[in-house]
């Protein structure tokens, strides 16, 4: 028989006030980046011709003007063009690197690591001013394979990243293994490592896709009139004048990506070492 001592049930209660002001904080910050974005969902269905609050009339005006428009239907082909090559792109030259940094070892591997991440924190002005002034000597500005490229290079460290934290608890015995038993070095990549490594490469691939897909910065900068992309269609119609139009495509896109991070979370949760 277990004896609580008289003080016991006192000395849990800095606990529980902690745990219980934890979760209202929590709760309070997601409503705080929450509520705005879900204010603009209802707005989307309204048939007035302003953002206004309360809806007078329920309508799907602004979807079917939305999908009629010859321009945001340029934009939408535009991004869905862009953003998967840049997505591949980034995928396979991110991957690459992530497992040259992991097996090597040589002098200014840290410097080299912390040039490949530098996108992730230098402010997108200044990448795209470099990117701009570099992208006209090569007569690079104003063409697909440009933003394509210039989307990868922003998407890359994202897979650098998730392949990296990945291949820390990748065990390295298998490849020996399957090299001592006669496989090259291709067949070895492609049977043991690739599959063990493939959360971390599709997750990093997701990130490199929603990054190209809500690029507006380095578009403004690089693309031209035939390749206006959705955030710089948005961002156009955002300076001219505000429409409900712009709000049911941005509740589209919210969905998009909330499906999108649905899916960078299980695959994170199964590529997560079980104990």
């Amino acid at each position: 028989m277990r004896i609580v001592p008289a003080f016991e049930p006192y000395a849990r209660w800095p606990e529980k006030v902690w745990y219980v002001a934890l979760r209202v904080l929590c709760y309070g910050v997601l409503a705080y980046l929450v509520l705005p974005i879900a204010a603009l969902v209802p707005l989307s269905f309204s048939a007035d011709s302003f953002l206004v609050y309360p809806i007078h009339r329920w309508s799907l005006h602004w979807y079917q003007t939305l999908f009629a428009s010859d321009a945001w239907w340029r934009a939408i082909r535009n991004s869905f063009i862009v953003a998967p090559g840049a997505t591949v792109l980034a995928t396979v030259l991110g991957t690459l690197c992530a497992l040259g940094l992991d097996r090597a070892e040589f002098p200014g591997k840290r410097v080299l690591t912390a040039i490949i991440l530098s996108p992730l924190v230098a402010p997108l002005v200044v990448v795209a001013v470099g990117m701009y002034l570099f992208y006209m000597k090569l007569h690079l500005a104003g063409t697909f394979t440009g933003l394509v490229i210039a989307h990868a290079l922003l998407g890359a460290p994202f897979v650098v990243t998730t392949v990296g934290a990945v291949l820390k608890g990748f065990n390295g015995t298998l490849v020996n293994a399957s090299l001592s038993l006669g496989a090259g070095r291709f067949e070895t990549f492609w049977r043991i490592t690739l599959p063990l490594i493939l959360p971390g490469v599709l997750s990093g691939a997701l990130f490199a896709f929603a990054t190209s897909f809500d690029e507006v910065v380095v578009t403004l900068f690089l693309a031209g009139p035939d390749q206006a992309t959705i955030p710089r269609q948005m961002f156009s119609g955002i300076r001219d004048s505000i429409t409900p139009t712009i709000v049911a495509l941005a509740t589209i896109l919210v969905l998009f990506s909330t499906t999108l991070l649905i899916v960078v979370e299980r695959l994170r949760a199964r590529g997560a070492p079980r104990g």
